[in-house]
């Protein structure tokens, strides 16, 4: 199994995945924003053969190409189903997993990317210096409604770390990085989940 990724960008959470999965995989550091004839650009010939869209992350098993971030971690965790990062639980937990997962895609992190996009993803030419401003009201609305999703336990589904967890700590991560007002408790919540030994040594991969 190949993982192609770049430092803390989206492909840090498959990466955290597989470490707590105990899973054999080879990591393959792509460059971002550099030219084609880099061997590991992302806009090189044969890496655009795997991911078009030259972004990462990039999943590699055998015959299968996974370059969604979200379907990637939850291969990893169904091929790992004693991990517990898709908790064992009742169709309506399911539920509830399944809302926070993609409200974290689609609400909580979407500011977060546009101002990435923003910043210095997009060409000059394409970035409105105003939607800055824009993606942190949305944050904060986002912020706000996760305080109504999540309960006040250690853990966002049942009593156990999962995959719900690793996505809101590392979302957490990149909107600090960002400089986004995080209020406090998320930012305990980043803390302890990258203590985690699996989080540690993810990290000593890409650093």
């Amino acid at each position: 199994m190949k993982l192609y990724g770049f430092g803390q960008s989206r492909s840090f959470r498959p990466l955290w995945a597989l470490e707590e999965c105990g899973l054999d995989y080879e990591y393959i550091a792509i460059a971002l924003r550099t030219d084609a004839e880099v061997a590991n650009s992302a806009k090189n010939p044969d890496y655009l053969a795997l991911n078009v869209q030259g972004k990462v992350p990039t999943l590699v098993d055998g015959d299968l190409v996974l370059t969604e971030c979200f379907a990637i971690v939850n291969y990893i965790a169904r091929l790992a189903p004693d991990s517990g990062l898709i908790p064992k639980i009742s169709t309506i937990g399911y539920a509830d997993y399944d809302e926070l997962i993609f409200f974290i895609l689609a609400e909580l992190e979407q500011p977060l990317w546009s101002k990435g996009k923003h910043a210095f993803a997009l060409p000059e030419e394409h970035r409105i210096p105003q939607m800055m401003d824009t993606a942190k009201f949305e944050f904060a609305k986002a912020v706000n409604a996760l305080d109504h999703l999540l309960g006040d336990e250690e853990f966002a589904i049942g009593n156990k770390f999962s995959m719900v967890d690793l996505l809101l700590a590392h979302t957490f991560n990149w909107a600090i990085r960002f400089e986004f007002d995080v209020p406090e408790k998320y930012a305990e919540l980043r803390n302890r989940h990258y203590k985690r030994p699996a989080a540690i040594r993810a990290l000593a991969v890409v650093e």
